[in-house]
């Protein structure tokens, strides 16, 4: 007799006080489930509605080694396929089946997809500060615990800047072009970038890898001034730098500059980044493992990246949950094609959440080699960390210019 989907739940907590949603595929045989990250932290209740009003009805009885097959149907089940909501809705449930097939098969997932190319993913982490000064001082101690990559961000004075502690503060009265709360100006910020790096170059010297995340705020002149202005300081790969809705413009990137470029984490669809692939135009795939629906896509995605000489760099921020951590890292292990993996430092709550969470040292993260993901959720731990109170549920609030217009993404 088959295994078989018995029931596919969702799990929301926030040990961190970032809303994850994890999808859990119980099945026909008693204790047996798999684990997958479905987590999109801007809308995680619309997520959540997928799983359960949707995918749970529609895939329940499947054999779960049908992995594939139930990818396909389930995407294409909505007719309207693709989007972030429906694509991390289906990703929990990819995950969590790659996870079962490991645990039957008693192997870690990255021995499934072919073994390991290497004994650890080297990472970068982020400095930041509300100065330049801050922030050179943070990469520098992140240097010292060993790590080699080191992505630096800085605040503009006064304005909402991506990467720090002024973005993206919440405000209790209404948003509006005529009453604007969080500002950020391009134009002040390309100025300060050059600034940042130079300082970092003069302090912690030329061994330290060093990048940078635009997140999409420049229109496309500026994007070509900072990318020119950064050269001198040997980006390890500029993220970013456009937004999907202007592709076309990483033509002029290419001509215009020589430091590797980075981009991804906000497609949906690969049809999107297919181009850049295959002209050649970007360095590093950037891709939210989720949000392109998880680990059947993403490991084609790399397949393809492969012939085109372009590296994985999975998104990998607070808000990719410790289960999507490691479908990262399986990925990172098996791609020959792995370039770097982006991670957020996970403290003792989260950890004590998600048993099984990666061992973070050498600057790298080592898999534990226990079978599926080789993670697990306490789920009394886990009620313990509801979502925090927010007026949007999670929403970003509006990032905004002085003139009240709306800035990407």
């Amino acid at each position: 007799m088959p295994v078989t989907i018995e029931k596919i739940r969702c799990i929301q907590t926030a040990p961190a006080g970032i809303r994850l949603v994890i999808v859990k595929v119980e099945t026909s045989e008693p204790g047996l489930y798999g684990l997958g990250c479905a987590t999109f932290t801007q809308r995680p209740l619309a997520v959540v509605e997928a799983v359960t009003q949707y995918l749970d009805p529609f895939l329940h009885g499947r054999d779960i080694h049908q992995v594939t097959d139930i990818y396909q149907a389930a995407n294409m089940s909505s007719y309207w396929r693709n989007g972030p909501v429906l694509n991390n809705a289906l990703s929990g449930v990819d995950m969590a089946l790659w996870d079962l097939k490991g645990k039957q098969a008693n192997m870690p997932v990255h021995d499934l997809l072919g073994g390991k190319c290497r004994m650890a993913a080297p990472v970068y982490v982020h400095a930041s500060g509300n100065t330049i000064e801050e922030t050179c001082d943070h990469a520098g101690e992140l240097w010292q615990q060993g790590f080699r990559h080191v992505r630096l961000q800085v605040a503009v004075d006064g304005q909402a800047t991506y990467g720090t502690k002024s973005d993206l503060q919440v405000a209790a009265e209404i948003d509006s072009p005529t009453n604007p709360h969080n500002l950020f100006e391009p134009a002040d910020y390309v100025r300060l970038a050059p600034q940042l790096f130079e300082q970092a170059r003069t302090q912690l010297g030329d061994e330290i890898e060093l990048l940078h995340d635009v997140h999409e705020r420049l229109p496309g002149p500026l994007t070509l001034q900072l990318a020119k202005d950064l050269e001198p300081y040997r980006l390890f790969f500029l993220e970013d730098s456009l937004p999907p809705e202007e592709i076309d413009h990483f033509r002029l990137l290419r001509q215009h500059t020589h430091i590797p470029i980075a981009m991804g984490e906000l497609f949906n669809n690969p049809n999107e980044f297919v181009p850049l692939v295959k002209e050649r135009l970007l360095d590093f795939i950037r891709i939210h493992l989720s949000q392109v629906g998880g680990l059947t896509p993403a490991w084609r995605i790399a397949n393809l990246c492969e012939f085109f000489g372009v590296r994985t760099a999975w998104h990998g921020p607070g808000d990719t949950s410790p289960v999507g951590h490691m479908a990262n890292l399986a990925l990172d292990l098996a791609c020959p094609n792995f370039g770097i993996q982006e991670l957020m430092f996970m403290d003792e709550n989260t950890q004590a959440v998600f048993p099984g969470c990666p061992e973070i040292r050498d600057g790298q993260m080592w898999p534990n080699d226990q079978p599926g993901l080789g993670i697990d959720i306490d789920e009394e731990a886990a009620a313990r960390f509801p979502y925090p109170d927010h007026p949007y549920q999670g929403a970003w609030p509006a990032i905004r210019r002085r003139d009240g217009g709306i800035v990407k993404p």
